[in-house]
This record gives structure tokens, C-alpha cells and sequence, in this order.
């Protein structure tokens, strides 16, 4: 559907009017549209026909013969008016000329052409369907009386009228198809939105699913690897491995059902949810990975009770990520971690690492979503985040976050 919109100004205000092309708002015809229609004209042209038509069998049958062929051809022409509009109001007005049994088909055709709402091509078809009827009144047996002025006027008032029903059936299915068009435009509208609502929320999961499974694996994959890889270590060494494997994997499937929760249809199902960690739980992060053998160096110069909740969540995330990081892709290495922040200046966040000489990354594979997701995360908090190489051989991750109260 074809739609056109226009801005127009009335008293100061502008207001956009949407137009619909009409070809696009003619409605499709049923049979019984076609049988009404066609009732219509069958009466029209035989109440016209009839004044003319005992005179024509009488005195001048070849008049009875043209007319009542042009008729028939008229109404032939009509069938294909929504195609050739023009053209079939024409030639059925200029056969209604001479031919009273193409009444009925004109006024059809003009009816029809005036609801294209379109002037240049009404004006024109209306001067001439106004000859034609004004000449067509010079037409009658000798036994009637000449026209006079009112009959002029009354073939005029009949031609409006005709011209006013076909506009107000054109603007009427305009509006309507204008309708369907802005519904069918707000229902795209509104699955656009949701599917963008979807995809967002589908990230938004995947990122909490990394963060909250990714550093808990990667301890994990870590302790099961020196199991399998070191034959020598004492029994107590092994025991102490696979508690910590069964604590992370278990801390794991909790935090996990915790993030689950929020999925369920019914929020009253749901148990309350747990306190997310904030920018004062980030020393219990360094030490529970201390706690797992990684060397951790951690500087930190701000008040992290002080840190708002919501600047803190997103900071203990990007602390996370990089400890993860490091363990993945740079394990037995030392790991600096520098925080600074003040309210007027914000917080800075520093996590770099030496790269292993050789191949030591580890085989965890990768989620895809750690650095990306966690400059989302941090662009939606209005700050920034970098990753990069240093030319001493470091990974450094920046994160510069604002103090927001």
C-alpha cells in the first residue's frame, strides 16, 4: 500500500495528513456487490430508456436498435472503469448522448472515476459529461415539449449529486484503508519493538550468565586440571582440590538458579533474591582467588564502602572479568590490580598482566561475552573501557566509571 503523508498548517499548528493512493483503497467486489451495482443501473437506464424507448419502436427502430447497443456496450465498458478510469467515463457519457440505455453505465463510470478523489481527471470528464447531458435533452420525440432552463438545471444537480456520492464513497474508503494501513504499521511497529526488546534482554542474560559462571568455571577447569595433569601430589593436596572444586561448582549451580529466577512467568514464585556484590565485596573477590594460588596484587586508594551501589556492582564485575582473564589466558602469572576514585573525579580501574612466554593459555573456551559485555555494562554506567597491549609484553584493562549518586 502506497501512502503519502503531507504536512499542512492551520492556525498555527502543523498537522500531517496521510494520504493513501487510490489505487491501493478500492475495495475488492463480491458478487452481491456486482448484483447491486448492476440493479442500480438496469433501473437507471430503463427509467431513462423508457421515456424514449415506444417512440424509437414506433418511428425509428434503428434508433431503437443503436441505443439499446450502445447500452449494452456501456455497460460492457464498465467492467473495466477501476483500471481505465478516464476513458470508460468518457466514452459512456459520450454514448449517453444519443443513448438513453447508457445512463445507467455513466453515471456508473463517474461515480466511480469521482471517488479516485483526484480533480484533473473529474473536472474534465464532468465539462463533458455536462455537454453530453444537456445535448442528450435535444434527443426526444417531436409529441414532448422543448426543455426548458429547470430541466438544464435539474441534468446539472443530478451530475453533482453524482460527482458528490462518488467523492464521499472515495473519501470514506481512503480513511478506511488509511486505518488498516496505521494498524498494520503500529503491529509491525510493535513486534520491531519486541523482538529489539527480546535480543536486548537475551544479551542482558548472557552477560549475567558469564559473569556469574565464567569465574566460577574457570577455578574449576584450573583445580581439574592439575589433577589430571599432576600424578605426584599428596593426598592431602588432592582432597583440598576437589573440595574446592565441589565449593565452586556448588557456589556456581547457586548463583546460577539465582539468575534463573528472574526468568520465571510468576515473580511471586521467585524467593527473594540475594544482594548483589558491590565495590566493598571486591577484597573478598582478591582473596578467595589468593585463597586458589593466584599471585594478586591489589592497590587500592578509594572508600569502596562510599561507592554507590550501582557504579559498585559494575565495578566488582570489571574487577571479576579481569581476574578471570588473566587465569584463562595468563595463569601462574602476577596480577596487579590499582583502584582509585574520588566523587569528583570518578573511578579508575587498572587489572594488567604479564603475557606467558610459550603457549600456557588456558583450554576454557571462550563465551564470547566477557570484554563485550563489559563495555556494554559500562557504557550504559557512562563510562569507559579499554583493552590492549602494552609494548613491555602486558595486558591492560582500563575502566574509568563516574561517581554517581
Amino acid at each position: 500500500m502506497t501512502l503519502t503523508r503531507r504536512t499542512r498548517e492551520h492556525r498555527g499548528r502543523r498537522d500531517t495528513v496521510t494520504h493513501v493512493h487510490p489505487d491501493d483503497y478500492q475495495p475488492q467486489l463480491t458478487w452481491r456487490s456486482h448484483a447491486w451495482r448492476l440493479a442500480v443501473v438496469l433501473a437507471v437506464s430503463g427509467l431513462v430508456w423508457g421515456t424514449r424507448a415506444g417512440y424509437q419502436w414506433q418511428y425509428a427502430r434503428w434508433w431503437f436498435a443503436a441505443d439499446l447497443l450502445l447500452g449494452v456496450l456501456s455497460l460492457i465498458a464498465v467492467h473495466w472503469r477501476r483500471r481505465y478510469p478516464v476513458a470508460v467515463a468518457m466514452a459512456t457519457n459520450v454514448a449517453s448522448t444519443v443513448s438513453a440505455s447508457a445512463a445507467g453505465p455513466s453515471m456508473l463510470a463517474l461515480v466511480s472515476l469521482s471517488t479516485r478523489r483526484r480533480w484533473r481527471e473529474i473536472v474534465p470528464v464532468a465539462a463533458v459529461a455536462m455537454v453530453c447531458s444537456l445535448f442528450s435533452q435535444l434527443w426526444h420525440p417531436p409529441d414532448e415539449p422543448e426543455p426548458t432552463v429547470i430541466d438544464y438545471f435539474v441534468v446539472a444537480v443530478i451530475l453533482l449529486l453524482t460527482i458528490a456520492w462518488g467523492l464521499y464513497l472515495g473519501s470514506r474508503r481512503e480513511l478506511l484503508a488509511s486505518w488498516r494501513s496505521r494498524a498494520k504499521l503500529a503491529e509491525a511497529e510493535q513486534e520491531a519493538r519486541v523482538r529489539h526488546a527480546r535480543a536486548t534482554e537475551r544479551g542482558r542474560i548472557a552477560r549475567e550468565m558469564h559473569d556469574v559462571l565464567a569465574h566460577r568455571i574457570s577455578t574449576v577447569h584450573m583445580y581439574a586440571g592439575a589433577l589430571a595433569f599432576r600424578d605426584d601430589l599428596p593426598a592431602d593436596q588432592v582432597r583440598d582440590a576437589a573440595r574446592t572444586i565441589e565449593q565452586m561448582s556448588a557456589t556456581a549451580l547457586t548463583e546460577l538458579r539465582e539468575v534463573l529466577g528472574v526468568l520465571r512467568d510468576d515473580p511471586g514464585d521467585a524467593s527473594p533474591e540475594q544482594p548483589q556484590p558491590g565495590a566493598a565485596d571486591i577484597p573478598d573477590l582478591i582473596d578467595e582467588n589468593r585463597g586458589h594460588g593466584m599471585n594478586l596484587a591489589f592497590d587500592c586508594d578509594a572508600d569502596l564502602a562510599a561507592i554507590p551501589d550501582g557504579v559498585g556492582r559494575t565495578l566488582y564485575r570489571c574487577v571479576q572479568e579481569g581476574v578471570t582473564n588473566a587465569r584463562k589466558h595468563a595463569p601462574a602469572t602476577a596480577v596487579a590490580i590499582g583502584l582509585d576514585g574520588a566523587p569528583d573525579r570518578g573511578v579508575d580501574l587498572v587489572v594488567s598482566n604479564p603475557l606467558p612466554i610459550g603457549d600456557h593459555k588456558s583450554r576454557v573456551p571462550e563465551s564470547g561475552f566477557g570484554l563485550v559485555g563489559l563495555a556494554e555494562r559500562v557504557e550504559l554506567r557512562g563510562g569507559r573501557q579499554s583493552a590492549h597491549l602494552t609494548a613491555d609484553g602486558r595486558f591492560v584493562l582500563r575502566v574509568w566509571l563516574p561517581w554517581q549518586t
